[in-house]
């Protein structure tokens, strides 16, 4: 297939071709161009009443390698470029609306999430990381940063984490995980391949593990032994959603505040002596906390 080829217009000419589920399949695509591009493939045969796998070969018989180019092909005819640009589809042609634009997704984004995230996962997730002997955060691109910033938090409390940054040490850590040890695995789609390969591995060795994920249909939730559900907003919101990591951040932090009222004396012990620490290397006159 040639890539200048539009997808719709294969999808138009080869319809009277098509068997009766690759019809129903072409006929939804061509009335609903937009809401075909978000889901995943899962959503999307859910959605249209057809098996995944129904769906993933109509995708290759159109000549698409897989589901995903099949996506950014049928993106590149449906999406307007201002779209993509951050969460919502509202432009921000100044600074103002550039303000309002971000700060009223991510407040909506909180409220969802607050509104939603389930509490006795979240209670058992705190009950794991407090009663593991060591805790492992492990994330990939821009969840590694939320991983990275659990890991920042969780020190101060006393409890023993580790958070390598390089996927081939994270990989390494998990093939020598115990079963009396917990990992926090941060991904925003749930079904990164190098995620998964994470997670398998705290699996079979043994260990508990939490997944943090915004995809309730990824294949991270259905591995996960607690799940703390991010879920975003629902189309037409970019998949990489930048409110996601605020949410996630929120979710780290309440984490961390829960696991403190936990420990109680003992935490703030540890906070005592971190500050202690940071202390000494300040300039005098700064009382900041880091």
């Amino acid at each position: 297939m040639m890539e200048s080829q539009s997808c719709l217009y294969i999808i138009s000419s080869l319809l009277d071709e098509f068997s009766s589920k690759e019809r129903l399949i072409g006929e939804f695509i061509l009335s609903n161009p937009s809401a075909a591009v978000y889901p995943t493939l899962q959503e999307l045969a859910d959605t249209i009443g057809v098996s995944e796998s129904a769906l993933f070969r109509f995708v290759k018989k159109i000549g698409y390698d897989g589901y995903r180019s099949f996506r950014i092909a049928l993106a590149t005819e449906t999406v307007e470029p201002p779209k993509a640009v951050y969460d919502t589809e509202d432009e921000a042609t100044d600074a103002s609306s550039a303000i309002r634009t971000v700060f009223d997704t991510n407040i909506a984004a909180l409220e969802h999430i607050k509104n939603t995230l389930d509490r006795d996962s979240f209670e058992e997730a705190v009950r794991s990381i407090i009663g593991a002997s060591r805790v492992y955060l492990f994330g990939l691109g821009g969840s590694g940063l939320i991983a990275q910033d659990a890991y920042h938090k969780f020190l101060r409390t006393g409890i023993h984490c580790s958070a390598p940054g390089d996927f081939h040490l994270q990989l390494m850590q998990a093939s020598q995980l115990s079963p009396d040890e917990t990992v926090l695995i941060v991904s925003h789609s749930g079904s990164n391949k190098d995620a998964l390969a994470l997670a398998e591995g705290a699996k079979e060795r043994g260990a508990t593990l939490i997944g943090m994920t915004s995809n309730s249909n990824a294949p991270l939730c259905k591995m996960a032994d607690i799940l703390l559900l991010s879920e975003q907003c629902p189309p037409p919101c970019v998949r990489e959603a930048f409110s996601t990591r605020i949410t996630q951040l929120s979710i780290i932090d309440a984490l961390y505040l829960s696991i403190m009222n936990h420990l109680g004396e003992e935490g703030r012990q540890s906070i005592t002596r971190m500050r202690e620490a940071i202390s000494k290397r300040r300039l005098r006159g700064d009382t900041s906390i880091a």
